[in-house]
C-alpha cells in the first residue's frame, strides 16, 4: 500500500478490482465505511457479486483476465474527456518526456519494437528517452557524491546523468502523452465492453465516476490483491492501475493510493525481505553472473544516475557487512565474491524449480512456510515430479499435501517407487514465538510470544539457526567445493546462549560496525536511527536498508516494548487517520509515500483541509515524514530548508513517476493479452497471449492446453472468510468446518439450468491437467457475460481444501490452472483458465 488503512477514509471514490476486501481483508471495512459515511462512492469490479459488491454503490462484472482492457479503456476515457490532472502529470510524471524515435507498437502483431523472435525477448533500447544533455557526478570534496571517494568505498565509475528531452506543449509525436494517447485510443467503450463482457452503459458510468477524482480537490483509491496479480500479465495489471492513478493525480495525496492488500501470513514482510530468486532484502537486485561479476561491475550496472537509489552502494556494502561481519573488509570488497551470482532469476523461480527436479538437476529442496502442492498451479504435475528428489525438508505446524505427497489419491499406486527421503520439522505457530510482522500499509509491529511451543515444535528461526550451525560445522570439518561463503557468514544470533529474534531485529535495523563488537557482546547495541546514516565505506551494517530505524532506541535495545515497532501513540496530526506514532511504517516511518505530490509545484496542498506537507514560504510544515529532501546541510553543517521543486518521486532516477517505462521485460505500456487459455480471440492485437509468457513451451503445460471448444467455461479461484490459505489451520477448527463444511464451485443459475445441475449436486470440473469433484453452489452472483458476441459463463472455485487434513478433505483445485508465469515476477496464472463441467 502506498498509504495506510486509515487513509481509505479520505477517499472520494474507492474502486475494488482484483480483491474482495470486505471478506478477505475485513479490517479495511472500518475505513471504507467511514469514507462512505462522508459521501464517498464505492465501485466493485469483480467476476462475482461478492460481499464487497453487496455493500458498494456500483457493481460491474468482468471476465477474468481482462483487467488491462478495463483500465486501458479508462485511460482512453481520461484522455477523451479531459479528466487528467494535467498540472500533477506535467510536473511529477514523465508525461512530457520524449521517447526514442525508434520506438513503435504494431497492433497487427501485438509486438513492441525490439522483439527478438528467436530469444522471445525484447531489446529495450528503443524504449529509452531522448537525451537533452549529460552531467557527471560531482565527486569533489564539497560535491553531493563526495562519499564515493571516501576511504573504504569500493572504486567504481560513477554513472552519467542523461537529462531527458521534454516537450511541455505535449505536441511532439514522440512525447509520452502522444504515445499513450495513440496507444489507448484502440480501447474504446465498444471494444472494452466486448472483451470484458460488460454492459457499455454501466462501463461508461464507472469510468465517469472514478475519473472525476482527477480534479485537484478529489482523491480516489484502487484496492487490489491476487485477483490482479495471479496472471501471466500480473505486473502489467498492477502497472496499468498505477498509470490510472498517476494520470488522475491520485498518488501521494490523502485518500489517493494504490492499495495492495496483503495477507496475514506476513506477505509484506516476505516481499520486503525478497524471498525471491531475483532480489535481495530491501529490493536490491541479486548480482548477475553476466553483468555483476565484481562489486565494481555491480555498482556500475545497478546504480542509477540520480534519485535516492543512487545510494545503492551504501545499501549493498551495509548489507554485506551485516551478512559477513568482520570478515567483510575493504580488501575483499566486503565479501562480494561470496554472494551467489544469478544467471536468470526465472530459472530459479519455484515454478521452474519443479522443472529442474524433473530433470534431476535439483536433488534436494527445503520447503519452509509453504504448501506448493496445494497452492501452485498444475499441482498434479508437481506431485508426479517432486518424487524425483533425493531428499526434502519440510517445516510446518501440520502434515500438508506437500509434506505427504505420496498420500494423494492419484499417487497410491506410485508410492512404492518414490525414493525421496522426507524430513518433517514441526514448527511453532504464530502465537508461540516472538518477532516482527509487517502488514498492509508497511506497518511493522512486534508480536509477543503468548504460549510455549506445542510438543517438540520450535520457532522456524530456531530451526534455521541450528541447521545453519550444523552445516557450518560440516564445512569446517570436511571442507567442500566452495566453503568460504558458509564459513565467513556472520552467524551469532544468540542472547544468553539461545537464538533470539531481537538480534535479527538489530541486524535489520542497522548499526555502526565500530560499535558492533563491544556492544553486541554486551547485548546493548547502538542502533542507527535512519537509512540516511548508512555508508559505503564499511562503517555501517544493515541487513535491510528500508527497515533502518524501525527498532532504534538508545534506552534498551533488548526491550521491544519501548522500540518503534511497539509504539501505541494515537495522535493524528492533520486529522489524516495515519497515526504516525502507532508502530512503525517503513521507510523512515513514512505513512504516505510520495507525499510531495500532495502539493502543487509551489508546495501548496491541493486540498487545504488535508495537509500532509506544506511549504509556508520559508520552511516545510509536515504531518508526515517528508518523502523528499525537505532540508539539507549548508557549508557550515547546519540544516536549511529546501524550497519546493518537482522531485516528487525521489526513488526514480528521473525523480518523476513513470507512465511509460523501460524497466519491465514485456511491455513499456501495459497491453491487453488474453489469458493463456481464453474463450475468445484477442480483439485488440494480433498476439493471443503475452509474447514474453514464461514456461508456456515446457511440456508440462504445452501438452495440456485446452481449447474453448473442448473446455468452454472460464474458471477463476478465490478465498473466503471461513477458511484460510491452504486450509491447514482453519480445517482444524470444528466450528469453521461446520460453517463451511464442503468444497464447492459457484456457478450462475443459467449455466446450472443448461447442465441440469441443482444446488448441492456433486459436479466434476476438468481439463487436460486435472479433474476435481466438488459441490455446486448455484447462485445469481455470477451472471453470464456477452464476450465478443458470445455468451460466456464464469465458474468460481474455492481452493482451501486438500487430502491431508484429518477432519475435512477435498480435491486440489490447483490441479486445474496452467503453470505459466509472468516474465517479470514469475507469478502463476490462477485467476483465468478454461474448464469443462458435468454432473459427477
Amino acid at each position: 500500500m502506498t498509504s495506510q488503512w486509515g487513509d481509505l477514509s479520505n477517499a472520494d471514490v474507492l474502486l475494488t478490482c482484483g480483491c474482495n476486501n470486505a471478506e478477505n481483508h475485513p479490517i479495511s471495512m472500518k475505513w471504507v465505511n467511514r469514507a462512505l459515511d462522508k459521501g464517498a462512492k464505492w465501485i466493485v469490479v469483480d467476476p462475482r457479486f461478492t460481499r464487497s459488491a453487496a455493500h458498494a454503490n456500483i457493481y460491474l462484472p468482468i471476465r477474468p483476465g481482462t483487467d488491462i482492457a478495463f483500465f486501458g479503456g479508462m485511460i482512453n476515457y481520461i484522455f477523451e474527456h479531459n479528466r487528467m490532472q494535467k498540472e500533477y502529470c506535467t510536473h511529477y510524471t514523465n508525461l512530457t518526456y520524449l521517447i526514442n524515435p525508434g520506438y513503435s507498437y504494431d497492433p497487427e502483431t501485438g509486438l513492441f519494437s525490439g522483439w527478438n523472435e528467436k530469444t522471445k525477448k525484447y531489446d529495450k533500447s528503443s524504449w529509452s528517452y531522448q537525451t537533452e544533455s549529460t552531467h557527471e557526478w560531482d565527486t569533489s570534496a564539497q560535491g553531493a557524491y563526495a562519499w564515493t571517494k571516501q576511504p573504504g568505498v569500493p572504486a567504481f565509475t560513477p554513472p552519467v546523468l542523461k537529462t531527458p528531452k521534454k516537450d511541455p506543449t505535449l505536441s511532439d509525436p514522440h512525447c509520452v502523452y502522444q504515445i499513450m494517447k495513440k496507444h489507448y485510443a484502440r480501447y474504446t467503450l465498444d471494444k472494452v465492453s466486448s472483451i470484458c463482457g460488460m454492459n457499455k452503459k454501466a462501463l461508461e458510468e464507472v469510468y465517469d465516476i472514478y475519473t472525476q477524482t482527477g480534479a485537484s480537490n478529489k482523491a480516489g483509491t484502487i484496492l487490489y490483491a491476487l485477483g490482479q496479480t495471479q496472471h501471466h500479465v500480473g505486473v502489467g495489471n498492477t502497472r496499468i492501475m498505477t498509470i490510472v492513478q498517476l494520470l488522475l493525480g491520485n498518488i501521494g495525496v490523502p485518500g489517493g493510493q494504490l492499495a495492495a492488500l496483503r495477507g496475514e501470513p506476513n506477505v509484506q514482510g516476505c516481499t520486503d525481505m525478497c524471498i525471491d530468486p531475483g532480489a535481495m532484502p530491501g529490493y536490491l537486485q541479486w548480482p548477475s553472473s553476466v553483468n555483476d561479476r565484481t562489486i565494481r561491475e555491480y555498482f556500475e550496472h545497478e546504480t542509477p544516475a540520480d534519485g535516492y537509489w543512487a545510494n545503492k552502494p551504501k545499501f549493498l556494502v551495509s548489507f554485506l557487512k551485516s551478512f559477513f561481519g568482520e570478515n567483510a573488509t575493504a580488501e575483499n570488497d566486503y565479501g562480494y565474491d561470496w554472494l551467489p551470482k544469478v544467471d536468470d532469476p526465472a530459472k530459479r523461480s519455484l515454478q521452474n524449480a519443479f522443472h529442474l527436479m524433473e530433470e534431476g538437476i535439483i536433488k534436494g529442496y527445503f520447503f519452509f512456510g509453504q504448501n506448493p502442492l496445494q497452492s501452485l498451479a498444475n499441482a498434479r504435475y508437481l506431485r508426479n515430479t517432486i518424487g524425483n528428489l533425493d531428499w526434502m525438508v519440510f517445516d510446518d505446524m501440520y502434515m500438508t499435501e506437500t509434506a505427504s505427497f505420496w498420500d494423494a489419491p492419484d499417487m497410491k499406486d506410485k508410492a512404492s517407487k518414490i525414493k525421496t527421503e522426507v524430513y518433517f520439522l514441526p514448527v511453532a505457530g504464530p502465537l508461540e514465538k516472538a518477532g516482527t510482522v509487517v502488514q498492509s500499509g508497511r506497518v511493522m509491529q512486534w508480536r509477543y510470544q503468548a504460549l510455549h511451543p506445542h510438543g517438540n515444535s520450535k520457532p522456524d528461526f530456531h530451526i534455521l539457526y541450528e541447521l545453519a550451525k550444523h552445516i557450518r560445522e560440516l564445512y569446517k570439518n570436511e571442507g567442500g567445493v566452495f566453503p568460504d561463503p558458509i564459513l565467513n557468514t556472520k552467524w551469532d544470533y544468540e542472547i544468553d546462549g539461545k537464538p533470539d529474534t531481537r538480534k535479527i531485529a538489530w541486524e535489520l535495523n542497522g548499526y555502526k560496525t565500530a560499535d558492533a563488537t563491544a556492544d553486541f557482546k554486551n547485548a546493548t547495541p547502538k542502533l542507527l536511527p535512519s537509512f540516511a546514516d548508512l555508508k559505503a565505506d564499511g562503517s555501517t551494517a544493515c541487513a535491510c536498508w528500508i527497515y533502518t530505524g524501525y527498532y532504534a532506541n538508545t534506552k534498551d535495545a533488548l526491550d521491544p516494548a519501548i522500540q518503534n515497532v511497539a509504539r501505541r501513540g494515537k495522535e493524528d496530526p492533520g486529522n489524516l487517520k495515519i497515526f504516525p506514532n502507532w508502530a512503525f511504517s517503513w521507510p523512515a516511518n513514512r505513512r504516505i509515500l510520495y507525499n510531495r505530490a500532495s502539493c502543487d509545484e509551489h508546495g501548496k496542498p491541493w486540498r487545504a483541509d488535508k495537509v500532509v506537507v506544506e511549504w509556508d514560504g520559508t520552511s516545510w510544515k509536515t504531518n508526515d515524514v517528508p518523502d523528499f529532501v525537505a532540508a539539507s546541510k549548508n557549508t557550515d553543517g547546519k540544516l536549511v530548508p529546501v524550497a519546493p521543486n518537482n522531485k516528487a518521486f525521489m526513488m526514480r532516477w528521473e525523480q518523476n513517476a513513470s507512465l511509460f517505462s523501460n524497466a519491465l521485460k514485456d511491455m513499456p505500456l501495459p497491453e491487453h493479452y488474453e489469458p493463456y487459455e481464453a474463450p475468445t480471440n484477442n480483439l485488440l492485437n494480433g498476439s493471443q497471449s503475452n509474447p514474453s509468457i514464461l514456461f508456456a513451451d515446457h511440456h508440462s503445460i504445452k501438452d495440456t492446453t485446452g481449447a474453448p471448444e473442448e473446455y468452454p467455461y472460464v474458471a477463476t479461484t478465490y478465498s473466503f472468510t471461513e477458511h484460510w490459505s491452504s486450509g491447514q489451520e482453519t480445517h482444524c477448527a470444528p466450528a469453521l468446518n461446520e460453517m463451511m463444511p464442503h468444497q464447492y464451485c459457484e456457478m450462475g443459475v443459467d449455466l446450472a439450468r443448461e447442465k441440469g445441475i441443482k444446488p448441492g449436486d456433486k459436479v466434476r470440473l476438468f481439463n487436460k491437467r486435472g479433474s476435481i469433484v466438488v459441490q455446486a453452489m448455484v447462485t445469481h452472483r455470477i451472471a453470464p457475460l456477452e464476450v465478443n458476441g458470445k455468451r460466456t459463463y464464469t465458474i468460481g472455485i474455492v481452493h482451501d481444501w486438500g487430502w491431508s487434513n484429518h477432519f475435512v478433505t477435498g480435491d486440489i483445485t490447483n490441479d486445474l490452472p496452467p503453470n505459466v508465469g509472468d516474465p517479470n515476477c514469475f507469478i502463476q496464472e490462477s485467476k483465468a483458465f478454461l474448464v469443462g463441467l458435468e454432473k459427477a
